[in-house]
């Protein structure tokens, strides 16, 4: 049997949206977008105490899954939750964990 055969799409996006939210950090950012419409980073600054070096990383890598996605209204960087792999994502980990 094939690496093909078994690793099937949904598994490899599973797994990329699993590691982006394998941090409490990052958990916590998608949360607040989940229940509101989109937030600033120096918002998420004010509230999380951690360096704001620190939080672009967590955003970053949200972003990099697809999981987020950031629009620049200079000075600042406005977060929205991506809907469209939002969706997906609570699909494929309802799937997965009701399997």
């Amino acid at each position: 049997m094939k690496k093909e055969d078994v690793i099937l799409e949904d598994h490899l996006t599973i797994a990329r949206y699993a590691k982006a939210m394998g941090h409490p950090v990052r958990m916590y950012v998608l949360e607040i977008l989940s229940k509101q419409s989109c937030c600033y980073s120096g918002d998420l600054t004010e509230v999380l105490p951690i360096a704001k070096s620190t939080l672009s990383q967590h955003l970053k890598e949200l972003k990099n899954a697809g999981l987020i996605q950031g629009e620049i209204e200079a000075p600042k960087i406005k977060y929205c939750l991506n809907q469209e792999n939002w969706k997906q994502a609570q699909d494929l980990f309802n799937k997965f964990l009701n399997t």
